[in-house]
Formats: C-alpha cells, structure tokens, sequence
C-alpha cells in the first residue's frame, strides 16, 4: 500500500509541475501578444489602412507561430 501512496503523491507532484508549468508559458504567451497588441494601440496611423495592415502583421504573426507548434512532436 505504501507504495501505491508513493506512485500517487509522484503523480500528484508531476501534475503540479506540469500545471505550473502550462500556465507559466501561457502567461508568456499572453505578455508576448499583449505588447504586440499594445504598440498598435500607441500607434498614430495616418488613416485606417495602416491600422488594418499592423492588425494583419499581427495576424500573419500569430499564424505562422500556429503553424510552428503544430510541427513540433
């Protein structure tokens, strides 16, 4: 039995870090966009064309790190 309580607090242990560990990088993640979004924020654009192309840099951002972690094993 001391044993199985053993493996169980390893378990226990191993999800926590693996929990933490998750919302560390999506922490990251958000920080990362959240600049990203806040310099078009600050930005003075002559016009709605170069708001709408900083939005789609962005955009094409995002995408392409979608297309990078689906890639990694």
């Amino acid at each position: 039995m001391a044993e199985k309580d053993q493996q169980a607090a390893l378990l226990k242990e191993i999800q926590t870090r693996f929990d933490r560990k998750m919302k560390e990088s999506e922490i990251a993640l958000l920080e990362y966009w959240k600049e990203q979004v806040d310099r078009v924020a600050l930005m003075k654009p002559e016009g709605i064309a170069a708001l709408q192309q900083q939005i789609k840099k962005i955009s094409e951002m995002m995408a392409n790190r979608i297309r990078m972690l689906k890639r990694e094993p």
